[in-house]
C-alpha cells in the first residue's frame, strides 16, 4: 500500500520510470509471497502453482481493464496529476468488491456445482467479445450510474481540483472527479465478471483466489502509468488475453470429465501471453523501421 500513499501525495504526473519501478516492486512482492506459500503451506507446491497461475491470469486481464481506464480519463478530461488519487480509491473499492464476488462465486459452486458451465460459457463469450467486439466506447451521457447521481446530487462542473465532494454556500456538490471514480469502479465490476470465473477455473481455494486477486489489483495503479507510456507495445496483447479466456473457459467446461493439471495451465497461459507480447514487439519494430 506504500505506493498508494506516496504517489497520491505527489502533485506532479507520475513518470514512466517511477511507474515501472513500482510495477517491478509489486511483481517481486507477489513472487516472494508465492515462495512463502511454497515452503510454509501444507501442499505448498500445488498452492504456489495455483497462486502463480491465478496471479498471471488476473494481471493479464487487468491490462485490458487499464485500456478502459485510459479512455475514461480521456473522456472525462482528468489531468494526469489527479489520476493517481482516483485510481487509489478505485483500487481500494475494487479489492472490496472482488472479495465479495469471490466469496459469492465459490459459495455458488459449492451449493450448485453445474453453475461452472454458466461460468465457462461467460468466459467463452468474453473471449469472443474481446477478440472481435471492437474497441469499447465510453458513453458518459447515457451511463445509468452517472444519470442516477446527477439526478439526485448537485454537480459542480467548473471544479478543477481532485476532491470528490466540495461545499459552497452550505451546499454539498459532487465533482467530475467523483463521476470518473464511478466509471472506474463500475468498469472494474464488469471486468470482475470475467476474471473471477477465470481464476475459479484454476482453483476453488478461496484464500488462493483472494490473495492472487489482491496482489494483482494492488499493482494495478503502477501498471496503469507504465502502460500509458508503453501502450503501443501491446497491440496484440488483447488477442492473447482473449485466447487465455477461451482456454480457461474450455478448462472449466470440461472439468467434470477431465481436470487439466495446473502446471500445464501455467505453461499454456505463459506461452500465450509471451507469444502475443513478442508479436506486438515485432510489429512495433517492423513499422518503426
Amino acid at each position: 500500500m506504500i505506493d498508494l500513499y506516496v504517489t497520491d501525495h505527489r502533485r506532479e504526473k507520475i513518470s514512466l520510470k517511477a511507474s515501472l519501478i513500482w510495477s517491478g516492486i509489486w511483481i517481486i512482492t507477489a513472487l516472494l509471497f508465492n515462495v512463502f506459500l511454497y515452503f510454509y503451506l501444507e501442499n505448498g507446491h500445488q498452492k504456489a502453482i495455483e497462486f502463480l497461475t491465478g496471479y498471471i491470469i488476473e494481471k493479464s486481464l487487468s491490462v485490458d481493464n487499464l485500456f478502459v481506464f485510459l479512455m475514461i480519463f480521456s473522456v472525462m478530461n482528468v489531468k494526469a496529476e489527479h489520476q493517481p488519487h482516483i485510481l487509489k480509491w478505485g483500487i481500494l473499492g475494487a479489492i472490496f468488491f472482488r472479495i465479495v464476488f469471490i466469496l459469492a462465486g465459490v459459495a455458488l459452486i459449492n451449493i450448485f456445482h453445474p453453475i461452472i458451465y454458466i461460468f465457462g460459457a461467460l468466459l467463452l463469450y468474453a473471449a469472443y467479445k474481446m477478440a472481435f467486439g471492437g474497441d469499447e466506447k465510453i458513453d458518459v451521457e447515457n451511463n445509468w450510474l452517472i444519470k442516477i447521481f446527477v439526478k439526485y446530487f448537485k454537480l459542480k462542473t467548473d471544479y478543477d481540483g481532485r476532491k470528490f465532494f466540495v461545499k459552497e454556500n452550505g451546499k454539498t456538490y459532487i465533482t467530475t472527479m467523483f463521476l470518473t471514480l464511478l466509471l472506474i469502479e463500475s468498469s472494474d465490476i464488469v471486468f470482475a465478471v470475467d476474471s473471477i470465473p477465470a481464476i475459479i477455473a484454476i482453483t476453488h481455494d478461496t484464500f488462493i483466489i483472494i490473495s492472487s486477486n489482491i496482489f494483482a489489483i494492488l499493482g494495478l495503479r503502477a501498471l496503469y502509468f507504465a502502460l500509458a507510456g508503453l501502450v503501443d507495445l501491446f497491440r496484440y496483447l488483447k488477442y492473447g488475453v482473449a485466447l487465455l479466456l477461451f482456454y480457461v473457459g474450455i478448462k472449466m467446461l470440461i472439468s467434470d470429465y477431465y481436470k487439466i493439471p495446473t502446471e500445464i495451465s501455467l505453461v499454456i497461459i505463459v506461452t500465450i501471453l509471451t507469444i502475443s507480447i513478442l508479436l506486438s514487439l515485432i510489429r512495433k519494430r517492423k513499422f518503426s523501421d
